[in-house]
């Protein structure tokens, strides 16, 4: 029956286990005293509502403490063990994939390379259907115990009612596939196990504000800078995030061609992989046969010796000019959304850390308004390398919280485009 705002009784109740589920999960271990202050709930709503998880596995005791002149309090907090979720990062130079129980303490890791610009979707859905297959075996786990499969990607993610997640990504050759529909086809998960897909840098500014530099922000915007570069902005309108393209804003008018087509983007000046192609083209020294992260770690030895050394004047002045161009698009972003935090994670910008970071703050501050600029701070995440995966792994986390802690009805069959069909008669059965 539903009440006047059109709430039904069961609607009450997902939103009651909801609210102490992310109490404790956040806030735990508490006692049931101090979850009604906290949840806005009634002792009586808050006793019915922690008999229900408790029963389900999905709270259980922590202790106790003493109270005040009464019987010792109970503490609860969330089982870490009642589910598991799989974060998933398709990265410019590998596929990473991490197993995760509920507290997001990480069970286990795969990782597959990507050759340089390569991107072939037949081959990252075999790199995340095996990386999935890899990681349940290593710890034993069986696939639907899971509560989802997070999959954070480069480009923009369209959520369609008839072929699932359709990911647009031009900087990495995909146009319109239908990601959610291919890795269901042959998965290792069961439909009743949700494959949730993102843009990376969404899932990246997902993580840092659950769990990073990000947590008690309200307006902020979290920078991923990789091979390439991308944002997400988290405002109190869109509290789960909203990736924008910030790595394709013209920065010069007929500039540097960036991987997307376009002239003088960000992206073009600012991406790790137009850095490195900018100190070759001025006759540095990049070492060849390499990826990205071990030239990106030459290309600072060369800048900043630790020997007393002298500098390649060279690779000194496309990192300085870098850093003056990711300054001015983090003033870009200053001017636009006035954000109280912009944080830098990604490979490349933790690699980069914090010789980078005091130049980016001078160039972003003396390109922006004023008034937004001294409200704002620029750090670095907190997360590390794996903060995408973490993210992604959040996806099923956050579904699940919103369901109130019941697992999920069987996911939509979409259809697998025709020119694709050899990707399911190629899955291991």
């Amino acid at each position: 029956m539903a009440g006047r705002n059109g709430r039904t009784v069961r609607d009450l109740r997902r939103a009651n286990r909801t609210a102490v589920l992310q109490r404790l999960y956040f806030d735990g271990p508490l006692s049931r005293f101090e979850l009604g202050p906290a949840t806005g709930l009634s002792s009586g709503s808050v006793s019915n509502v922690v008999a229900d998880l408790v029963a389900d596995g999905l709270v259980e005791e922590a202790g106790s403490v003493d109270s005040d002149g009464g019987r010792p309090r109970t503490l609860l907090r969330v089982a870490p063990a009642s589910g598991h979720m799989i974060g998933v990062d398709v990265g410019e130079t590998r596929v990473r994939v991490e197993l995760f129980d509920l507290t997001l303490t990480e069970l286990a890791r795969a990782e597959r390379p990507l050759a340089p610009q390569r991107h072939d979707v037949d081959v990252i859905v075999g790199h995340v259907r095996d990386g999935i297959a890899e990681v349940l075996a290593t710890a034993g786990l069986p696939p639907e115990r899971l509560l989802g499969a997070g999959i954070g990607v480069p480009g923009i993610v369209e959520h369609t009612a008839d072929r699932g997640a359709v990911v647009h990504g031009q900087t990495i050759g995909w146009d319109a596939v239908p990601l959610e529909a291919l890795l269901r086809a042959g998965s290792p998960l069961p439909d009743t196990v949700p494959c949730l897909i993102d843009n990376g840098a969404k899932t990246l500014g997902q993580a840092e504000m659950w769990f990073g530099a990000g947590r008690g922000a309200r307006n902020a915007v979290v920078v991923l800078f990789g091979s390439g570069v991308g944002a997400s902005l988290v405002t109190p309108e869109a509290e789960q995030g909203r990736a924008v393209e910030w790595g394709h804003l013209t920065v010069r008018v007929r500039g540097r061609r960036c991987r997307c087509g376009a002239l003088g983007c960000l992206e073009a000046y600012a991406g790790a992989e137009s850095l490195l192609a900018r100190w070759r083209e001025e006759g540095g020294r990049v070492p060849e046969g390499t990826d990205e992260e071990t030239a990106l770690t030459a290309m600072l030895a060369a800048a900043y010796p630790a020997d007393g050394a002298v500098a390649d004047p060279v690779a000194l002045a496309v990192l300085e000019e870098t850093a003056e161009y990711l300054g001015a698009g983090l003033s870009d972003l200053i001017n636009l959304f006035q954000p109280e935090r912009i944080l830098i994670g990604g490979w490349a910008g933790l690699q980069l850390g914090a010789r980078f970071l005091p130049a980016v703050r001078r160039h972003a501050v003396s390109y922006a308004l004023r008034h937004p600029a001294r409200k704002v701070t620029v750090d670095l995440g907190r997360l590390g390398p794996d903060a995408v995966t973490v993210g992604a792994a959040i996806l099923p986390l956050a579904d699940f919280f919103a369901r109130g802690g019941r697992r999920p009805e069987p996911a939509p069959e979409y259809p697998v485009p025709a020119w694709r069909t050899a990707l399911e008669e190629r899955a291991p059965h």
